[in-house]
């Protein structure tokens, strides 16, 4: 085993690594629980065994560029999709926090943010706080990573201070 992982290049090497760690116990193991979570059976198509074999065995060449990885897949797909569709950058699946918090979690967060208790409290600078707050509700500046550490410190906190009766999020 070990003359065969010695033949790898560099890319085979670093594709291992991420069949045998990063898909199982990452991608994979996230999108199995969020599909079990919302009732959904996902499938992982070129993950199937004979699919995977047969492409392993290509060269890696065929599959990795310096700048574009899954050449050929990309290049199979341009006959069954537009070309601007293959050829775009990554995107994520970004939770939208920033719309929830000025909707259906707006009474939790004001609550958790509320300038007295901030002031009270005094862990967190209530007036930098509050104005963040204010123009995020606004939306004319993001300040989503400052109010979202403000709130889970403060959802922490209320937790710690009364267990039973926190604010919590679930009642949100």
């Amino acid at each position: 085993m070990t003359s065969a992982l010695g033949r790898l290049s560099d890319a085979e090497a670093m594709m291992l690594f991420d069949v045998l760690n990063v898909l199982p116990d990452g991608f994979l193991a996230k999108v199995d629980r969020a599909s079990m979570g919302a009732s959904l059976e996902t499938r992982a198509p070129l993950l199937d065994p004979a699919v995977f074999e047969l492409v392993w065995r290509l060269p890696p060449e065929w599959k990795v560029e310096a700048t574009r990885g899954k050449v050929l897949l990309r290049e199979l797909l341009w006959d069954f999709v537009p070309q601007q569709l293959v050829e775009r950058p990554k995107q994520g699946f970004g939770i939208p926090i920033s719309p929830w918090l000025r909707g259906p979690l707006r009474d939790w967060a004001e609550g958790l943010l509320d300038e007295r208790r901030l002031q009270r409290e005094g862990f967190l600078e209530a007036d930098s706080i509050r104005d963040s707050w204010k123009k995020h509700l606004a939306g004319t500046h993001d300040c989503l990573s400052e109010i979202w550490s403000a709130l889970v410190f403060q959802q922490w906190y209320a937790q710690q201070r009364h267990p039973q009766s926190s604010g919590d999020l679930r009642a949100a």
